[in-house]
This record gives structure tokens, sequence and C-alpha cells, in this order.
């Protein structure tokens, strides 16, 4: 039976699963839940004490114009969504983040505290009073679903791609074409997909062009089917070439998207790029994940721009799948089978480590990475317990973390090939394997990718948190 099919035939029976539980925890939330209400002498308000924690933690994603069902912007939202919203959080179901903040710890953490949680369901069990409502705070703004406010430009794909319904995946390679009235600065870009239930991820390159090097960087294809074209072909019908037939400047890797992640913003002086004010964003490539009904995308890119030059630019290394490093043994999980795979690397030189990206597939069950320095000392990268395909977060450390040359990065994962795994993309199960770098969902990848600065001395006292 089709892949795609089956997975929705499981997310049936998970949906049905959950709708059951519910309306369990509904009946039962007058016994169960007064042992987690603490008695207070005030009666939390939605106006005053809970409105704050939904618009931090919830409206970034409930919101309009983004991926989550329904929204949490007004008391009346979550009032009519009361039960289900206490079970999503009493099960840490919600917010989503996978990371075990047990073991390590990242900016911008979305996970409510005790005291968070404990006002939530006092709050609830007292009726979920409004409070004053003149007095709750104005919901946040997200300019064209922004996260980082007004973008001075925005790019966007100059006509909508058709996605076809016939329930496969989609992989093209895609230009976007620019042209500033100057060289400038770029602090950062900010992918933001058109079609949010379809795009699975973008990988942005940034190609310039020298002054008079290329007339007219709107001639070309706008895009090309990169299972028809390989990339030189792809390259070429583009027409991504200088017009003298040379190859111009490209950037790799400036910006990504996978399902949950939020562009790393870091603080003045780290990151950016220096931009010719004419060039291509070439995205490369875009996946868009099985639909049974046609369908279409227009990404766009949030372009800000920054006052001063890069001072330091980051950097990039991926170990497992297509990267520098083997995954051990070969990533190969046969049927009804639980399989750990390792990779790992060592560092020739003292680096300062900014983000790092765990990445895996449907079949993927847990992810470990930590380093080893020369001296024997375990530094905790990341521990994700429950690997869960539709959050994959770029996660970014509160300081940046320094790893000596000569310190060993090691990662772990863990696949699950068996009818207990509600995402395995075929039933019964069958072989699923890496296939050349294949990026398919119903094939595998194992990945730890990893963004970083050579280092300086005093970097690790540097705060990544650029909201304080």
């Amino acid at each position: 039976m089709d892949a795609f099919w089956n997975m929705n035939k499981q997310k049936v029976r998970l949906f049905s699963f959950f709708i059951t539980s519910v309306a369990g925890f509904i009946f039962s939330c007058s016994n169960k839940n007064q042992s987690t209400v603490i008695e207070s002498e005030t009666i939390p308000v939605f106006s005053k004490e809970i409105a704050p924690i939904i618009y931090k933690y919830c409206t970034p994603c409930h919101r309009p114009g983004s991926g989550a069902p329904f929204n949490f912007i007004t008391y009346q939202d979550v009032k009519k969504r009361l039960h289900t919203f206490q079970l999503a959080i009493n099960s840490r179901v919600m917010p989503p983040w996978p990371a075990d903040t047990g073991y390590s710890h990242f900016k911008d953490e979305k996970v409510l505290s005790k005291n968070e949680l404990t006002l939530i369901n006092n709050w609830i069990e007292a009726g979920a009073p409004i409070g004053d409502s003149l007095k709750t705070p104005s919901p946040p703004v997200y300019y064209n679903e922004s996260h980082f406010g007004k973008p001075d430009i925005v790019l966007r794909i100059r006509e909508p791609i058709f996605i076809k319904g016939n329930n496969k995946d989609y992989f093209i390679m895609l230009k976007i074409p620019y042209d500033f009235p100057s060289d400038t600065f770029i602090k950062a870009i900010e992918i933001i997909p058109g079609n949010k239930k379809l795009v699975h991820h973008i990988n942005a390159h940034l190609i310039q062009y020298e002054e008079g090097a290329k007339v007219d960087n709107l001639s070309g294809d706008i895009f090309v089917n990169t299972e028809k074209f390989d990339k030189l072909h792809a390259f070429e019908k583009l027409k991504l070439k200088n017009d003298d037939g040379t190859y111009p400047l490209l950037t790799p890797s400036v910006t990504n998207y996978l399902p949950g992640v939020e562009t790393a913003i870091y603080p003045e002086g780290i990151g950016g790029y220096r931009v010719k004010k004419r060039g291509v964003f070439l995205l490369d490539n875009i996946h868009y994940g099985p639909t049974p009904v046609d369908t279409s995308d227009q990404t766009s890119f949030n372009i800000f721009f920054s006052p001063h030059s890069p001072e330091r630019p980051v950097k990039e290394f991926i170990l497992g799948t297509s990267g520098i490093s083997p995954v051990e043994p070969p990533l190969i999980i046969p049927p009804n089978q639980i399989k750990k795979f390792t990779t790992k690397y060592r560092l020739p030189e003292t680096i300062s480590l900014l983000t790092i990206n765990p990445h895996m597939h449907l079949l993927g069950s847990s992810f470990l990475a930590y380093a080893i320095s020369p001296s024997g000392d375990t530094i905790p990268l990341i521990r994700i317990r429950k690997w869960d395909f539709r959050w994959q977060y770029f996660y970014t450390f509160r300081k940046i973390v320094k790893l000596t040359a000569g310190t060993t990065i090691i990662a772990e994962g863990i696949y699950d090939n068996t009818e207990a795994n509600p995402f395995i993309p075929y039933h019964p199960p069958r072989i699923v394997s890496e296939r050349n770098g294949s990026m398919r969902t119903t094939d595998e990848m194992f990945q730890l990718i990893c963004t970083y600065i050579p280092y300086i001395t005093g970097d690790e006292q540097i705060s990544l948190d650029t909201k304080k």
C-alpha cells in the first residue's frame, strides 16, 4: 500500500486515540487534577497571569498563517479548547521542545516552568476567569509571519510552484534573483514557507555577481526538477553562470528550513554576510512532501540588513549522512528491528560551537550527541529521548561552547522499524536505508549539523541570548 496513505491511516488512529484520551481526561479531571493544583491566596486570571504565558509559548505557532490548526490569540480562542489545552501541557506534548532540558540547555527553550504550569492548572480549575479584559496585554504582532519583526526586504518566488497531487515527494532547484541598490551586509535570512503542510526542507545558498559580470540575473528557468536533471544541468538551465561562462561566487548554506526551525540570530559581530548588490538566492533544494491533491507553494525570504560588516562569519560542518564522518554501521534498518547507529568526528582545531541541528527521518526514535575532550571529559550537547520528525529545531546554546582541538564529537541515533513506531512509512515494515544522500522521507538520514566560528580567547563567556 502507498506509504502516504499508510502514514495517514496511522494519523487517524493517533487522532482517535488523542480524542479518546481527551474525553477520558475531561471526565476524570475533577479527580486527577486536584493533585496538580496548589492552593493560592489569589486566583489567576487570563488578563494578568495567563495571557503573557499564552503569548510567549503558544501564539508564535497558533496564529493566522502559521502551520498550527487553530489560533491561540484571544481569551475566547483558549477558553473553547481548555481541556485539550490542559491535557497537552500536562503531558508536555505542548509546547513542543524535543530536547531534554535535564541534559543540556539552549536559548529560547519552549518549556513551561513548574510555576507557569501550576498557574494554568489553577486558572482552569477555578473556571478560567478572564479578569479585567481591559487590562489584557496586546498579543504579539508578526509581520509577514516573521519571528523577528519587520524585515528590510521580502523576496518571494516569482510565481507559485505547482505541486501535483500524486502522493509522491517532489524535489526542485529554484532561484530567487535580487537587485539591491548597492553592496550591503545581511544579518539574517528567514524562510517563510508558502505551503507549511508540504515544505519539508529548504537549503539555500547565496550567489553573488561582481559588477558587470551578469547583465540579466532574471534570465533562465525559474526552477528545475532535480529528479529529471542532475545539479550541473540544473545549474545550466537556471543560467546562473557569469556572462563570460565562468562561475560566480557561491556562499553555501546561508539559511535553511526544516519543520519547527527558527532562524538563528547571533549577537552583533557574529554571523551575517557581505553581499554584492546583484545576485541570486539558490534554493538547493526544495523538498515538498507527498500530497493527494493538486496544490502550490510560493515561499518567501525575509531579509534583515546590518549596518556593520560581519566580523566573524559562521561556518558549518555535518556529521553523518552526506557529511564529514561515516555512519557506523552503514545506515540500513531491517524490518521489525530497533537498531543503533553512531557517527563521530575529531576536531582538528579549537572551535566555538554556536548551534546544532540533529536530523533523522520517520524511523528516528532517539538522538544523543556529546563531545569527549582530549582529557577525557564529557561535554553534553543534546539528548532527544523521543524523536519527533515534525519538530527539528536548530538549537542555539545560551553561551558559546568551546571545543578544543582533539575533541571528538559523537552522535548516537536509535531507529525503530517496527509496528510499534506509528510513523513507519511502510506496512508491513520493509528495509529502509540511506540511499546516496536521498532526502525522501521514506528513506533515512542521520546527521548532526554544527554551526561554529573559529575560537578566540574569551568566546566561552559570550552570551548568545540576543533578547537580553
